[in-house]
């Protein structure tokens, strides 16, 4: 089915749909609510009191065809004190709204408007992405509704402002951002036998239209740069592994890139140390953080960032064929560095190290940051309110968790200390790939991750298993797959790294 929505602004109409109006804690309402209201008499003011309706912060009051009004359904959302209301608050509510709006609605307007005041510009903006991120729905694979489901095949959103022109050169890069945001969640959500490693690797072309230049190593090429551990983790699958390098050049000429890189797990079986037939299924998003990573550089293009950047994302299917590697295998890494296989199910982190390492390498960036949906420990640890941050530099520590803040995407720093380092010693080879036992697996992750740190790069780490897919639905994202981190990085970027 291809159900559409599309969102405009517009001057304030309330329209023959629905309408979706604010007001505070007072019940009261912005001018034009009020004289789109008035016909309607004291309609909402006996249906608030019926309802013990107050205009608290994220509560609603829903009328079905109102009485004087010429709309299909009135829905008052409050918003509680307006002069405490942050850019996440209206973000919030523009989500909100967009869930309240019934599904048979072709038609439905939103008005952005609080009492005193119109809504500013770029938090009328904040609103209409709310509301965009709230709207999207992975359905391409259903070729039939449910009995009895009865909802519009197109349907038009109005977001009605003061000055229509302003709001729209607000969001320009915010619609980026959402789009960016979209395109992680429909690559998490898409199903292993469509999305491979050669395939994804093939959308990610797409990027060349934003004017991301795009390169894309095969086997060979990665057998000749040695990367032995990411090639280990593929070579029991019938699909060839791939690596992709994504390159967005806004900056100046000799400035050096900051770079994000992702774990591109297609499907995770665990490999020959097999995990559980239940929830397996999930493992198709076990490629958050790379999808995270090409949703950011579609943003960072297409808003026009005054950054350099580069995405590195590592592509493979971990399966147990005859030939996948087992547990006690040893290889060796693009670093040098040997690795003793102990558990097949502990890959993602043979894909970062050489991923970790081409990147310090070939591009000496300013700093690196890498997304994994790596550990189920970090789960057990934070749950999926925070992603875990681990870095090996303070200052980047700080702004992402500053970044966080403003954004709603969490993350929660843990420790990363020499201290863990013993229990990835192996006796045989450098380093091994787990822990022994269940204690500390998000931290002994992060640790092996440090040792293909190349060159003293400030770096942080996002364990984002607990945020990535399947993980908590909130006002503006009601997916499985979440595009969680595309807007954390992106203000990363906005706030710290253009020029």
């Amino acid at each position: 089915m291809a159900d559409t929505v599309t969102l405009t602004f517009t001057a304030f109409a309330p329209g023959k749909g629905a309408l979706v109006v604010y007001c505070d804690e007072s019940l009261k309402f912005g001018t034009s609510v009020m004289k789109a209201l008035a016909p309607a008499g004291d309609l909402v003011a006996r249906a608030a009191k019926a309802e013990r309706f107050t205009g608290k912060s994220g509560s609603s009051l829903e009328l079905i065809v109102p009485a004087g009004l010429g709309v299909t359904r009135l829905i008052v959302i409050g918003v509680g004190k307006t002069s405490a209301l942050t850019e996440k608050d209206f973000l919030k509510l523009g989500g909100i709204a967009m869930g309240k709006l019934p599904i048979t609605a072709a038609e439905a307007a939103i008005f952005a408007e609080l009492p005193g005041a119109s809504v500013k510009p770029d938090r009328a903006a904040e609103l209409m992405l709310g509301a965009k991120l709230r709207s999207y729905a992975f359905n391409r694979y259903k070729t039939k509704r449910k009995d009895g489901e009865d909802r519009a095949a197109h349907r038009k959103i109005a977001v009605a402002v003061a000055d229509v022109a302003a709001a729209k050169k607000a969001f320009a890069a915010r619609e980026a951002i959402a789009q960016g945001v979209l395109i992680a969640r429909d690559l998490v959500n898409e199903p292993a036998n469509i999305l491979y490693p050669e395939e994804f690797a093939r959308r990610t072309l797409a990027l060349k239209k934003q004017g991301v230049a795009v390169e894309v190593l095969d086997v060979k090429a990665m057998t000749k740069l040695g990367m032995g551990a990411l090639l280990g983790v593929g070579q029991g699958s019938a699909r060839d592994s791939r690596l992709v390098v994504m390159r967005w050049n806004g900056g100046k000429k000799n400035d050096a890139p900051v770079a994000f890189l992702g774990k591109g797990v297609c499907f995770d079986t665990g490999g020959i140390s097999i995990k559980p037939a239940s929830g397996m299924e999930d493992m198709k998003g076990d490629m958050a953080g790379a999808a995270c990573v090409v949703g950011l550089m579609h943003a960072l293009a297409g808003r026009k960032a005054r950054v350099n950047a580069v995405g590195v994302i590592g592509l493979v299917e971990n399966m147990p064929d005859g030939n996948a590697q087992r547990p006690g295998d040893i290889v060796t890494s693009m670093s040098g560095q040997t690795i003793e296989i102990i558990n097949t199910d502990a890959e993602g982190r043979l894909v970062l190290a050489d991923v970790l390492w081409y990147a310090a390498k070939r591009f000496k960036p300013k700093f690196m940051v890498d997304l994994a949906t790596l550990t189920g420990a970090i789960i057990v640890a934070l749950g999926h309110e925070h992603a875990g941050l681990f870095a090996n530099d303070d200052k980047l520590a700080d702004r992402l968790t500053k970044s966080g803040l403003d954004t709603g995407e969490l993350v929660w720093r843990m420790p990363l200390t020499p201290e863990y380092d013993k229990m990835i010693d192996s006796k045989f080879a450098d380093v091994k790939n787990s822990g022994s036992g269940r204690w500390a697996g998000a931290i002994t992750a992060a640790q092996f991750l440090l040792r293909f740190v190349a060159d003293k790069t400030p770096w942080a780490h996002l364990d984002i298993a607990g945020a990535g897919f399947d993980s908590r639905q909130t006002d503006i994202n009601k997916s499985w797959g979440s595009g969680w981190g595309v807007r954390l990085l992106d203000r990363l970027v906005a706030d710290h790294y253009e020029n």
